[in-house]
């Protein structure tokens, strides 16, 4: 290994031992697909960091280059950039079951993320020529041109490419990097591992905001003050860069190989339970079919323990004539174990709170859209000659991320760890509910400030001059986004923690696809809500005009904070009924002794140590160390 490797993989290891993060030696599928010194994370962080710029800056300004450059209204360019959004966060469902199932994480990346660079360069290549592009229009008297059907084609058949990719990259990237610490190490009863994979997440998306921080102020300044074509190129070459650091850190990889579909295994387990409908369920769940052998190669991590909850699906595990072959090997569409049965039940219990973080991103869409124009149309001014761009107020919600992830790691986190016990302080869904509740403040803040903005734009009549720079400071609507930013730090990390916490061990690229399922389903929520809400208030009180002047824009908003308040209230519900998943954990110093564990904590004093989590035990020195 060169000394440059060498050198590079040892700052790494040094930055991410700082937060608590350190990489496991000898790794491996047992395929030779391992690495020896277990540092390949740096080139996988460093290709993540790369693409988020890249990603970041076309879409957080896309907005405006729907409007202003290829002159749609808003309410369809809205409609656009959320359906955009909805499908680029649905792809990666596809790219989760493809690496899980066969392909493996590395190169589903690899794969995406040439094709993101395809669908790059071709919408770099439309802003560039002038025959992809409306004709000038300087007149002030006449309407101006849209965009044609084949521009429009051109740009749209762009936007699949980079979406298609994107499936290949988000599911992926973070999986690929947990593999690279051997998140899981509590599979060998090893302490720490949970604090670990806490700092990993933490680490993670604070290193995620720092690349948005970049693509929302050198990004946008560029497609701003320089133009389009740099605006989008300069994008594209930080791709193919990305892309090139990425592959080139192959030897470093661990790569482990894919274990086959998690979805066939789920969906014999639904059928076998069905054929069953009319079996009795054993009162003594030791009578349910257990196979330690069978499911040696998906349950590396220790088996799952039966719960009582979803009984119907503990018909599939009962032993009936039939569920074996002339070999004695039992038939996986009529008898599953129990490992199986509760792999389905963690899905099914997963979903009502998974399906919570739908309406927050309806909620956070118009940060793209409609918050955006207003900023647009308010005094950007911050000196005599520096301009905040309109897309560029988005800085105010990253810093306001990268600050509470801090605040909350280094000062938070040690005092509620003492006073619950837990190694991050609060539970996942604990954290995800103050996100949550913060997260209705945003939006109230929006609707309290657009009034103020429309009597101001009615004082120096400019009601009916959309195009005019209303004479308040643009400012005013940092708090909003700070608080957004906020609300994102506590919810972002434990709803991406959850659901790989949560979910199968030999589904986690899946996992990590539920959450961006989450943005698909709430960007098209959000093309669903802002139609609706067009098509009903159409007229003279019309709402979403694209004069914001005369709309009613802080009526949108209001009906949004309603939503949420309606939606936190569905969260906590949820969070009280979820019961978390329980593991047999295998003790490296005693393979003979198991005990059970809940994959996630219950307090120390209230909880039998059979379902506390292993993050408890794990715990008990760091206690005594700290009072």
């Amino acid at each position: 290994m060169s000394t440059g490797n060498t050198a590079c993989k040892q700052r790494w290891r040094w930055r991410l031992q700082s937060v608590g993060c350190q990489s496991s030696n000898d790794h491996g599928d047992g395929n030779g697909n391992g690495d020896i010194d277990g540092d390949g994370d740096g080139c996988a962080h460093c290709g993540e960091r790369f693409l988020r710029p890249v990603r970041d800056g076309r879409v957080q300004h896309l907005i405006t280059y729907l409007t202003r450059q290829l002159r749609l209204p808003l309410v369809e360019a809205t409609n656009t950039l959320t359906n955009f959004h909805g499908f680029s966060n649905l792809t990666p469902v596809v790219g989760g079951l493809i690496a899980d199932s066969f392909a493996g994480r590395f190169w589903t990346i690899a794969a995406g993320s040439a094709i993101y660079q395809l669908g790059m360069v071709s919408l770099t290549v439309s802003a560039l020529l002038p025959s992809l592009r409306p004709p000038p229009c300087a007149a002030a008297d006449r309407a101006c041109a849209r965009a044609s059907a084949w521009t429009l084609l051109v740009l749209r058949l762009s936007l699949l490419c980079t979406s298609v990719g994107t499936g290949g990259t988000r599911p992926c990237v973070m999986a690929f990097g947990a593999d690279q610490f051997e998140l899981d190490g509590q599979r060998h009863g090893e302490a720490g591992a949970g604090q670990r994979r806490w700092s990993f997440f933490n680490l993670y998306f604070f290193g995620v905001e720092l690349a948005k921080l970049a693509a929302i102020t050198l990004v946008v300044y560029i497609q701003e003050n320089v133009g389009w074509g740099w605006g989008l190129g300069v994008p594209t070459i930080a791709m193919l860069a990305a892309v090139t650091a990425f592959v080139s850190g192959y030897p470093l990889y661990v790569k482990k190989a894919p274990g086959g579909s998690p979805f066939a295994r789920l969906a014999q387990v639904a059928v076998a339970a069905f054929r069953k409908r009319n079996v009795a369920v054993p009162s003594d769940p030791g009578h349910l079919y257990q196979d330690k052998e069978l499911d040696a190669g998906i349950s590396t991590g220790g088996r799952l323990l039966h719960t009582n909850q979803l009984t119907f699906f503990d018909r599939a595990a009962i032993v009936t004539h039939g569920d074996f072959t002339s070999s004695g090997a039992p038939r996986p569409w009529r008898l599953s174990t129990v490992h199986r049965v509760e792999e389905l039940k963690s899905i099914v219990r997963m979903l009502p709170i998974w399906g919570a973080g739908i309406l927050l991103v309806t909620s956070a869409s118009h940060n793209h859209s409609f918050a955006i124009q207003q900023a647009r149309t308010m005094d950007r001014r911050v000196t005599a000659r520096l301009e905040v761009p309109p897309a560029s107020m988005l800085i105010f919600s990253n810093l306001a991320m990268l600050g509470t992830l801090a605040l909350y790691d280094r000062v938070l986190v040690p005092r509620l760890r003492r006073l619950t016990g837990r190694p991050t302080g609060i539970t996942h869904l604990q954290r995800t509910g103050i996100g949550l509740a913060i997260s209705t403040m945003s939006n109230a803040v929006l609707a309290v400030v657009e009034p103020e903005r429309k009597r101001a734009a009615a004082r120096h009549g400019l009601l009916d001059s959309p195009g005019a720079t209303v004479p308040m400071s643009v400012l005013w609507m940092a708090p909003q986004y700070a608080i957004h930013g906020v609300a994102d730090a506590f919810m972002d990390v434990k709803r991406m923690e959850f659901l790989y916490d949560q979910a199968l061990e030999s589904m986690r690229s899946s996992a990590a696809a539920l959450y961006w399922l989450t943005m698909s389903a709430g960007s098209y929520m959000g093309t669903l809500l802002v139609t609706t809400v067009h098509e009903r208030t159409k007229g003279e009180g019309e709402w979403l005009q694209d004069n914001l002047n005369r709309g009613k824009l802080d009526r949108y908003y209001w009906l949004v904070v309603t939503l949420q308040v309606v939606n936190l209230v569905y969260f906590v519900i949820c969070a009280k009924l979820y019961t978390y998943k329980k593991l047999e954990i295998v003790d490296k110093e005693s393979t003979d002794d198991r005990e059970e564990k809940g994959s996630e904590e219950k307090h120390l004093e209230l909880q039998p140590l059979k379902e506390r989590d292993e993050k408890d035990v794990e715990l008990r020195p760091l206690l005594s160390s700290d009072l």
